[in-house]
């Protein structure tokens, strides 16, 4: 029975007319085989944990030759994105990894990275930011950063991990916007699944040689990054938002490309689950939303018509696709394994935020749970929903689970 249950789960993702190879690894390796597989030439990353074991992969495969890539060995995450985006600025397919405290001190590149409109991708592994230290799943760290300009995606598994990043190269690409590509600590990076490795030559055909129309050359001389007075500045930050624009409509048909060429198709802005009659709903993102799952099937076993929402990409934010859905929904509840000091789950703002115009406003709670990697279990979830179905008005803020 068990065996029959594995195999059919499998089928849905393996598929052998497009999967070279199936293997048994953690979300952490399942980073670095993306990058190898969309045939990054530069990678640069300073080890972290829980980041260390994409960047000790690489290492390996680079110094092997089973992938034709520069491993450029730096002194800190500052140094790593400002590698990758020297690199990127010659014309060249770079890959970065990073977490928590590292993801912090890369911001001042994060920004230029966007304004020089450089399609990098960075594998980030959600960690708690410290004081105090903290190893464990938490999505702060890159939530901090979503007014830098790059595109934000969750994994819900490891195969979504690698899928995600071989696609974010293709729409990075396209917009000229660098993409984080963002897995749950431990849940995800050192948690082993079985994941498809598509065919190289499949990939291939979905993801062509980059050669942007503008690089550095010394045999065709252009300044790049120069000063820009205040009677264009404005106008290039415009041209970004533009681009962030079209990257909300290119990324349901960049997953739809990738589903005729490999086979697979995880969503795109969104993804949900038993939404079509559901009266109360489950907002999540990362690896809560495989638990939560697990709980809706068993509340509307016993009657309860429940559903759930999964947030793909908080930027560019899919206020549209959020307001079709959740605009039919009588009573919601965002989980949010993240917190901005002084307001409420991260999550949960740009939701309250995407339903404001909306002729119907449902009952929105915000739950912060799972801060510093606690565990967010189905009895953590079911309480959540009895909580939201006995409320009678909205509440930005509710703890789960405080041991105060």
């Amino acid at each position: 029975m068990a065996d029959s249950l594995i195999a059919e789960g499998l089928e849905k993702y393996f598929n052998p007319e497009t999967t070279a190879e199936v293997k048994a690894i953690e979300g952490t390796h399942a980073a670095s085989y993306a990058a190898k597989l969309a045939r990054v030439k530069v990678v640069s990353a300073y080890p972290i944990t829980p980041q260390t074991t994409i960047v000790e992969k690489l290492s390996e495969m680079c110094a092997s030759g089973e992938m034709e890539a520069e491993f450029i060995k730096v002194e800190s995450e500052h140094s790593a994105m400002a590698c990758v985006i020297g690199a990127e600025s010659t014309g060249t397919r770079s890959f970065t990894a990073t977490s928590s405290q590292g993801l912090a001190l890369m911001h001042e590149e994060l920004h230029w990275a966007t304004g020089a409109r450089l399609p990098v991708v960075m594998a980030n592994v959600n960690r708690a930011l410290g004081a105090p230290w903290n190893i464990w799943a938490d999505q702060t760290d890159s939530l901090a950063q979503r007014d830098t300009g790059w595109i934000q995606c969750y994994a819900e598994s490891n195969q979504e991990v690698l899928d995600m990043i071989i696609q974010a190269y293709r729409l990075a690409e396209i917009v000229m916007l660098p993409v984080m590509v963002n897995m749950d600590a431990f849940f995800l990076s050192h948690t082993t699944e079985p994941v498809a490795l598509p065919k190289q030559e499949l990939v291939d055909q979905f993801l062509p040689e980059y050669n942007p129309k503008y690089k550095m050359d010394i045999n065709d001389p252009h300044a790049f990054g120069g000063l820009a007075k205040p009677d264009t500045y404005m106008e290039l930050r415009y041209n970004i938002q533009k681009s962030m624009e079209d990257a909300h409509r290119l990324i349901p048909e960049v997953a739809d490309e990738f589903e005729k060429v490999i086979g697979r198709n995880h969503g795109g802005l969104i993804e949900e689950y038993q939404t079509k009659d559901a009266e109360y709903l489950i907002v999540t993102s990362g690896t809560i939303t495989g638990t939560s799952r697990i709980v809706v099937d068993q509340l509307r076993a016993q009657g309860l018509k429940l559903g759930l929402l999964k947030i793909r990409f908080f930027r560019p934010f899919p206020v549209k696709e959020v307001q079709s859905v959740l605009g039919k929904i009588k009573k919601i509840a965002v989980i949010d394994r993240n917190l901005s000091f002084g307001r409420c789950g991260i999550f949960f703002s740009e939701l309250q935020a995407a339903l404001y115009n909306c002729e119907c406003r449902p009952l929105l709670n915000g739950y912060v749970a799972g801060l510093g990697g606690r565990d967010v279990t189905p009895k953590t979830i079911e309480k959540i929903v009895n909580h939201l179905i006995a409320s009678e008005k909205g509440e930005d803020l509710i703890w789960m689970e405080l041991n105060i």
